[in-house]
């Protein structure tokens, strides 16, 4: 993991799109996070009780994660909070008794230490920018729980902000001027066939031993390429290239 993620003041555009490319850099985005040797704490607050009940069945098969209380409305959730004191709080928004994003805001109110980790049906580009200004440290959308849900509550609880990579690239790209863009593409044409495919799977997380593999070159050979590619348009970190390739729009 690369450390905490200090979440950006509201309405600091560039902030959110540095959140956003850091977040597309991080090896969890493309690769997992393993378990930690510490249980997680998790209270799961959603107004349908059969959807509760598959949550608590899937959290059930992760030896690191317990669930230690459930709450149907908001409200409840702040109280339920309060007595349990969860590390992580997996909160629907749609519900009775006042929607998702006051609880959210109560929370980070009384009880900065615990996280909340958003799980809606709506997708990212409707709510997420509110929620993130919020205080919410994740935002993870129904469809994809069966799939992402743990990773996503590990990702939260080792004290990052969680978005999936698509809906990352999108917070950054979605506040990159066209013009900027077009910049750096244009840059990127500058750079040879096998240049940028480097540059690329840099972006998408692949490390040096990976990309040699998948071009069938040596490592030393693509350290070439990458001193190459420092040369001509002055990357050398992965943020660095992470956030090249969202100005360019090479990873949508």
């Amino acid at each position: 993991m690369s450390g905490v993620v200090a979440y950006p003041p509201t309405g600091s555009a560039r902030q959110l799109a540095q959140l956003g490319a850091a977040i597309v850099a991080r090896p969890y985005a493309r690769r997992g996070i393993s378990m930690g040797s510490e249980t997680i704490r998790i209270v799961l607050v959603d107004d349908h009780a059969m959807v509760r009940e598959g949550l608590r069945l899937l959290l059930r098969t992760a030896p690191d994660i317990a669930v230690v209380g459930e709450a149907a409305d908001g409200a409840a959730a702040v109280d339920l909070a309060q007595r349990v004191t969860p590390d992580i709080v997996v909160l629907d928004l749609d519900m009775p008794g006042g929607d998702g994003l006051a609880a959210v805001r109560e929370l980070g109110r009384t009880m900065p230490s615990v996280r909340v980790l958003i799980l809606t049906v709506h997708p990212e580009h409707e709510r997420l920018l509110p929620l993130l200004d919020a205080g919410a440290r994740g935002y993870l959308t129904k469809e994809a729980a069966s799939r992402d849900l743990l990773e996503a509550i590990r990702v939260v609880a080792a004290g990052e902000v969680y978005v999936r990579p698509a809906a990352a690239r999108l917070l950054a790209a979605a506040l990159i001027p066209k013009a900027a863009a077009e910049t750096a593409r244009d840059r990127f044409e500058t750079l040879s066939e096998r240049e940028q495919t480097v540059l690329t799977l840099v972006a998408q997380g692949y490390s040096g031993a990976e990309i040699a593999r998948q071009l069938g070159i040596s490592s030393k050979t693509v350290d070439a390429y990458k001193h190459r590619i420092q040369q001509k348009l002055g990357l050398e970190h992965r943020t660095e290239y992470v956030s090249f390739a969202v100005k360019a729009r090479l990873l949508g």
